[in-house]
């Protein structure tokens, strides 16, 4: 039997280490023995795990050993639900090799914003979430909604026309999700059309569909995911308080820096005050007249010194004049002769009787005349 569904519970569930898989489908009608080996591995694109209810593709035969039927697996897919989650898994890959998933296209949120686009139910937990925290974080951002429709068939163009609808007024980042579900009311954000809206949207976009467990396509396609709309509102819009603290943290920085400056600038000023008075024509004729000022002490005590040199000196030539000074002999008691040509008389034989002198005294001068010229007795020492 070639080519044959069969739709089952699994149980007894094993990887063996070759990469053969060993389970057993079964209902309320039966079970039979079923083997996927790894060579066929390509058409499991999940982990087969106990209790799931699936569709195996394959074919039936024999097996000799035992001599029983048993199941040889080419294909499982999810039952139910599971073929939404093969759906969700094919899509993902898709994107993900197109590059939508690339961190590169992710952009940051803005810290500061005015606007807040939402696209979402008009009514539900996740509007009124969105609303109150982001009112409480910071009053002054305005909220814009966009009441689309998040499931059925008419969801996927509703949530694509809010999400253009919010481009194209200029929101500052836009919030696209919806409150918990099933995976069939979540399946509108797995739809491609919706990531691509998503991707191709100007405004930084976060998502937030379900709860934290929950992940969706546009999760993976969004700048950044939220785990739920409570949150996602808290990453759009920061609290007024820590802005209103860093401001102040600012304000404070600033106010010290400019005291820096203002105290450097004054200081500077002194110094150029100082130099400019140092600098100035007064400033230049005191310094000159204190130089000289200066200059005439040092000449006047040089000077003195020459001088008190000089008198020493001087005092010393007139004690050695003294000696040899006529007068200072005259007023000894000595007398001082001359003729007529004031030529000193020192022996007899200058003069001779008659001839007029002069005689000088210590208080005078007398004139006489030779009455007698008188040679000199010398003892006679032979």
């Amino acid at each position: 039997m070639q080519s044959l569904f069969v739709k089952g519970e699994v149980s007894n569930c094993k990887y063996h280490s070759s990469g053969h898989i060993y389970f057993t489908l079964k209902d309320p009608k039966g079970t039979i023995s079923c083997v996927m080996f790894a060579g066929s591995r390509s058409g499991l694109s999940f982990r087969l795990s106990e209790g799931q209810q699936v569709i195996v593709g394959g074919t039936v035969d024999v097996y000799e050993r035992d001599g029983r039927y048993q199941l040889y697996a080419k294909q499982i897919l999810l039952d139910g639900n599971g073929i939404l989650y093969e759906r969700y898994e094919q899509l993902k890959r898709e994107l993900e090799e197109t590059g939508m998933f690339a961190p590169e296209y992710k952009r940051p949120i803005p810290r500061y914003i005015r606007t807040l686009g939402v696209v979402t139910a008009a009514t539900g937990a996740a509007v009124r979430d969105i609303i109150q925290i982001a009112g409480r974080r910071n009053p002054y951002v305005q909220v814009i909604l966009y009441p689309a429709t998040v499931q059925g068939e008419a969801a996927v163009p509703s949530i694509i026309s809010g999400i253009r609808a919010l481009e194209r007024i200029g929101v500052d980042v836009m919030i696209v999700g919806r409150g918990g579900g099933s995976i069939e009311d979540l399946w509108a954000f797995n739809e491609r059309a919706v990531a691509e809206a998503v991707f191709q949207c100007a405004v930084p976009v976060i998502s937030a569909v379900g709860h934290e467990t929950d992940t969706t396509i546009i999760d993976f396609v969004a700048d950044l995911r939220a785990p739920t709309p409570s949150a996602a509102a808290e990453l759009a819009v920061t609290d007024i308080k820590e802005i209103l603290g860093e401001l102040a943290s600012y304000r404070e920085g600033l106010n010290r820096a400019m005291e820096r400056q203002i105290q450097a600038q004054r200081s500077r000023a002194e110094r150029l005050g100082l130099r400019l008075r140092a600098d100035s024509p007064a400033g230049r004729i005191r310094e000159k007249r204190m130089q000289f000022l200066s200059d005439e002490e040092r000449l006047q005590e040089r000077m003195r010194r020459i001088l008190e040199r000089a008198r020493h000196r001087l005092a010393l030539s007139v004690e050695r004049m003294k000696g040899l000074s006529p007068l200072e002999k005259l007023n000894s008691g000595y007398s001082y002769v001359c003729d007529e040509g004031g030529t000193n008389v020192r022996s007899v034989s200058q003069v001779i009787p008659g001839q007029l002198l002069t005689v000088h005294v210590r208080d005078g001068k007398i004139n006489a005349q030779v009455k007698q010229v008188l040679g000199e007795e010398r003892p006679d020492l032979s």
